[in-house]
């Protein structure tokens, strides 16, 4: 499916997995809008991990609701620095490896429907992602992070915006009053099919400032991330170099031509998919006394890389780690967080809990552009040295404000009251540029800017919620919530095309600006209501039953393309017609059964659940008929049902296993006529079709053995295999669809504890496996020939290699 515009992408678990799911005893933390952050540490794994999932602060045995949480010494044990490695850790959650120009598409319980991309994504998809109480779509590092919260299946009534198919938490460590406290963090590692060796850095400090009244908690890191895709095909000269001098008519044979002509028309760049992050979060505490306190949050974070983390499947001989790309895809993200988070207790009724946010990110890109044209049949190939890129601007500034009332005056029942606003803005800027054509046509642009367009959007979503739990007996409890929501969208964009007639008249050289006549708008709205209703019984302190009926959506908006403008000027047109401009939301509803215990003495903590989703009005990729742009449509119906497994079995004191497994079978139940194009023909997808993205079977294994050494230290070897099974690249594998195969992944570690510092041995993916995480476009574009020139349109995603290092800390309090 060719596009002009950005793509929603799916992706595929790649990481290793550790402790899930597992079960706690019960215990209710001091402060249930933000608990003391040593609450986690004291029980160490799992057993005493304090989660806020339901606004409250309880143990996992507590939860009544399919949740997993992860340890700050589970993230550090397994290197987890971002979401791309939450997978494994997680049944039932699919993320790509598709490298740092982009953060993670997150598919929980098979709820997507888009088509498989190595782009990645950087906004909103059918999950939730919060950093402590703020929503936010940054992929923020994983640093001085107290614990991860993922909640699988609809969370519609007390998260609202985009929980379709679940949430994700970000719980930070928080400032303490108290204590002076340093830890520091190093790791060097060579990774295979790489030419330099990688370096992470990361510190945290705690000054207490005013004893049990002020503190600040800083945190910053860098990451320096070898590459191992290698550019072997940039052009010398754009627009006088030949990107392709071995050519044939019918494609049999074309290559880049003989050594002498290579050295002629390419250079090269090798490890181009590498990683520059610099990231650092800074919280202040305010404590007036123990009923009013507030946060108050800095985050910033840059990433930089020079390519795709993608190869060209083979394309004229290209192999697993080389790009056939004619000019670097340079990638820049920057992102900035600011909030206030205020807690304040009223009386012993209730506490209130106000969070502020606003969140901006800025994404500059570079694409080699040139199969795009080809594909799109304008006839450039005529121009033997023709190559084209593109240039993009992204800009997203997100404003919230919740206001929560949380129960504290005890008895059966609880509640919980609160308002929710959130304001998105988006702006793109994107230039698409022919270097050499316009001289070879005879047209006076010496920018070469061939097309551009900018599109300025705005959703504004407005809800109000509640949720009750009463106690019919000190074991069975039934929970009730209800949600309504409103938004409205608003879009403006515009397009022309320079080196045409009317661009030329419209935009003459120097000009890069757009005539009013080329620009147009669009709006849409809605609002519903959500609810859930929950019930769950203890038969002891060490097992419970539960069960959930919720529901969930993901509001609609407008479609980030310039609308149409009427009637349809001659020449090329890149736009969204009316029926194009906008789409709806989209709704789940979930009915989950589980069960959660602790068994033989809490030597095995367990999660067992089975669920099914029913999903209608999908938001599903599609094009626009003119230019074929990608955009969003609503259409069809679908379920996902299955089952998912998690356990942490205590052999001996010294060694312990844990695993999980997965089962989601997500399909659709309703046809949908030309739901996928593929070289500009629509195809259909009918009921039973097997929704993209996501595995059908997935689960890991891992052990840890603690050999204990005198002064309290010990040696600690830990040992994880993670299974991934096949994707489908598109649904049902209409429209030349294909399917990624399934892949196993092992990592290790040898580390030794010795009280204020630890120092690792440790491999991560053992065997150095190659495997595919992504496709670009369809098999149709594989060696596709337009004229002479062979497409290198088609590409695969690839999963990060071997990597072999040591791994430092160093703790002081």
């Amino acid at each position: 499916m060719t596009k002009r515009t950005f793509r929603t992408t799916l992706y595929c678990a790649t990481m290793m997995m550790g402790c899930a799911s597992v079960p706690a005893l019960a215990q209710t933390a001091p402060d249930a809008g933000a608990p003391d952050a040593s609450a986690a540490d004291a029980g160490g794994e799992g057993n005493a991990i304090v989660v806020t999932a339901t606004r409250r602060a309880t143990t996992l045995m507590d939860t009544p609701i399919n949740i997993s949480a992860i340890s700050p010494s589970e993230l550090a044990r397994q290197r987890i620095d971002d979401v791309k490695g939450l997978a494994a850790f997680t049944p039932g959650m699919t993320v790509v490896d598709t490298g740092p120009g982009s953060s993670g598409n997150i598919v929980l319980r098979g709820v997507n429907s888009s088509d498989s991309s190595v782009n990645g994504a950087n906004a909103n998809s059918a999950v939730g992602v919060y950093l402590g109480e703020v929503p936010l779509y940054v992929d923020f590092k994983l640093l001085d992070i107290d614990h991860v919260e993922v909640l699988q299946g609809p969370q519609g009534t007390l998260y609202g915006l985009g929980t379709l198919a679940g949430a994700v938490r970000y719980m930070p460590s928080r400032p303490d009053a108290e204590h002076y406290s340093v830890d520091l963090h190093g790791r060097w590692f060579g990774e295979s099919h790489s030419r330099s060796a990688g370096i992470n850095a990361d510190g945290t400090v705690n000054i207490p400032i005013l004893k049990d009244h002020i503190a600040l908690r800083s945190t910053v890191g860098y990451y320096d991330n070898p590459g191992f895709i290698d550019y072997n095909y940039l052009l010398r000269q754009p627009g006088v170099s030949d990107p392709q001098p071995g050519r044939s008519a019918t494609g049999e044979g074309a290559s880049f031509g003989t050594p002498a002509q290579q050295a002629a028309n390419f250079y090269s760049k090798k490890d181009v998919n590498y990683e520059h992050t610099f990231t650092t979060r800074n919280q202040l505490l305010l404590e007036v006394n123990p009923d009013l306190k507030a946060y108050f949050t800095w985050a910033h974070q840059i990433t930089k890389t020079g390519g795709a983390q993608a190869n060209g499947a083979g394309v004229m001989g290209t192999g697993r780690y080389e790009a056939p790309w004619r000019y670097l895809e340079p990638t820049s993200r920057k992102s900035d967080l600011y909030s206030a988070e205020v807690f304040a207790n009223l009386g012993h009724v209730a506490q209130l809990v106000s969070t502020t946010a606003f969140t901006t990110q800025t994404n500059h890109t570079q694409r080699d552009n040139t199969d795009l044209l080809l594909d799109l049949d304008y006839g450039y190939e005529a121009f033997p040295e023709f190559s084209s890129y593109n240039r993009s601007t992204v800009k997203y500034h997100q404003f919230n404000e919740e206001l929560r009332l949380v129960s504290t005056h005890g008895g059966p029942f609880s509640w919980v009251l609160g308002g929710f606003y959130n304001n998105m803005r988006y702006g793109s800027q994107y230039r698409e540029y022919v270097p050499g054509y316009a001289d070879w046509a005879g047209i006076y642009r010496p920018d070469n800017l061939e097309y551009m367009s900018f599109v300025n959007t705005r959703m504004k979503e407005k809800a109000v919620y509640g949720e009750g739990t009463f106690h019919i007996t000190k074991a069975w409890q039934v929970t009730g919530g209800i949600r309504y929501y409103s938004y409205n969208a608003f879009a403006e964009g515009g397009t022309d095309t320079p080196l045409l007639s009317g661009g030329q008249r419209r935009t003459p050289y120097p000009l890069v600006v757009f005539d009013p006549s080329r620009i147009r708008s669009g709006s849409t709205g809605s609002d519903g209501v959500v609810w859930k209703a929950n019930t769950s019984y203890k038969f002891s302190p060490n097992l419970m039953a539960y069960f959930t009926y919720s529901t969930g959506y993901r509001p609609g908006n407008v479609n980030r393309v310039a609308p149409c403008v009427l009637p349809l000027p001659p020449g090329q047109n890149v736009c969204a017609m009316p029926n194009e401009l906008a789409y709806g939301p989209d709704k789940t509803r979930n009915a989950e059964l589980g069960i959660r215990g602790s068994l033989f003495n809490k030597r095995l903590d367990f999660t067992l659940s089975g669920y099914h989703i029913n999903w209608n009005d999908l938001q599903i990729q599609s094009t626009t008929v003119n230019g074929a742009v990608g955009i969003t449509v609503n259409a069809g119906k679908a379920i996902s049902q299955g089952i998912d497994f998690s356990a942490q079995l205590k052999v001996t004191d010294r060694l312990s296993v844990r695993g999980n497994y997965s089962y989601t079978d997500a399909h659709l139940t309703q046809d949908v006529a030309d739901l996928v194009v593929s070289q500009g023909v629509p195809y259909s997808a009918f009921s039973g079709d097997r929704l993209p993205g996501s595995t059908r079977n997935s689960g890991a294994v891992g052990a840890t053995y603690t050999y204990p050494l005198a002064n309290g230290h010990d040696i600690e070897a830990s040992w994880t295999t993670a299974f991934t099974g096949d994707i489908y690249s598109r649904v049902g594998l209409r429209g030349n669809g294909e399917v990624m195969p399934a892949y196993n992944t092992s990592r290790a570690s040898l580390t030794y504890h010795g009280g204020t510092f630890d120092v690792s041995v440790y491999a991560d993916n053992i065997f150095d496996k190659y495997a595919v995480t992504a496709v670009e476009n369809d098999k149709s574009s594989y060696n596709q020939v337009r004229t002479d020139v062979v497409e290198r349109y088609y590409a695969y995603g690839v999963l990060t290699p071997r990597r072999v290092g040591i791994d430092l800390r160093f703790h002081y309090k």
